[in-house]
């Protein structure tokens, strides 16, 4: 998970993503032999030099300011989550590293899931593990209690477990969002040993995670809607936020839901009838609630 080689190939792929007319640069210099602008159009938009550029391209660039960090980001078109990423990816490597501590889900976190017994609803962390989860979620996606807590992670649930094919209808979608989600976690924590292992062992074992991978695209959880398809019940799309913990930016919660009256509330109301939680009335959550 080398910094300057992850900050060199985003750029590079986000440069390729933009067209002179995009951007309002003419098409100077004749007909082009790779796709988007070229680096002198991008320096041109960005308002530095060529050669200053190339260097932060390659990865050479120390210290790259946040001023000029900002321009690169506006010439590029980068959303957010994809200049946050830049921002992270240009840092100065840290001489030091510091181990990581494991991350703990806290009382209030544990009381929100327990509260959210008619929804689905779970809580991850870094490298997309899965650190705690309520009865729905494990009936709806995975029996999280029956797997080892190392491969409790999305990304390896997703990627290596071919019966996500068959939970996601819209897989590719998916697999898209999870590679985005672990991209921006790989520019947060580039020197995360369990982190460069995980994107080993997914390269291996999926050629579809490659593709994904190189594409460098990024983007964290905040809303939207997913469709499922439950072997009992069949397809239902529920309506999906990300909720931030207070006291951890690694740690999310996840949550499901349907509009009031809706085909997928009822549903998940028949989902709920075919649960079972392990322990009456309180949530499924693995015994400390740590990785």
């Amino acid at each position: 998970m080398d910094r300057a080689q992850q900050l060199s190939e985003f750029l590079k792929t986000r440069r390729a993503h933009l067209r002179p007319e995009d951007v309002g640069v003419g098409n100077f210099g004749g007909q082009r032999r790779v796709p988007g602008l070229r680096r002198e159009e991008l320096a041109l938009l960005a308002g530095v030099s060529v050669d200053y550029y190339t260097r932060l391209e390659q990865g050479r660039a120390r210290n790259a300011s946040p001023d000029i960090l900002d321009a690169v980001a506006a010439a590029l078109r980068l959303d957010g989550d994809e200049r946050a990423h830049l921002h992270n990816l240009a840092k100065p490597a840290s001489t030091r590293r510091r181990p990581s501590r494991p991350q703990q889900v806290g009382p209030e976190m544990r009381q929100a899931l327990q509260a959210l017994a008619t929804i689905p609803a779970y809580i991850i962390g870094r490298r997309l593990d899965i650190l705690a989860w309520n009865s729905l979620a494990r009936t709806l996606i995975a029996d999280f209690p029956a797997l080892p807590a190392a491969e409790r992670n999305m990304a390896r649930l997703v990627f290596l477990d071919d019966a996500s094919k068959d939970l996601y209808p819209d897989w590719e979608s998916k697999a898209r969002d999870t590679v985005s989600n672990l991209r921006l976690d790989a520019g947060r924590h580039p020197d995360d040993p369990r982190l460069a292992t995980l994107v080993g062992e997914l390269s291996l074992g999926s050629a579809d995670f490659r593709r994904l991978w190189a594409d460098h695209n990024v983007r964290g959880k905040t809303r939207g809607r997913k469709r499922f398809n439950h072997p009992q019940l069949g397809e239902l799309a529920l309506d999906y936020v990300a909720m931030r913990a207070p006291d951890d930016p690694d740690m999310t919660m996840m949550i499901y839901s349907a509009p009031p009256g809706s085909e997928a509330a009822i549903t998940l109301q028949l989902l709920a009838s075919l649960t079972t939680p392990s322990v009456p009335g309180t949530a499924d959550l693995p015994a400390g609630s740590t990785l």
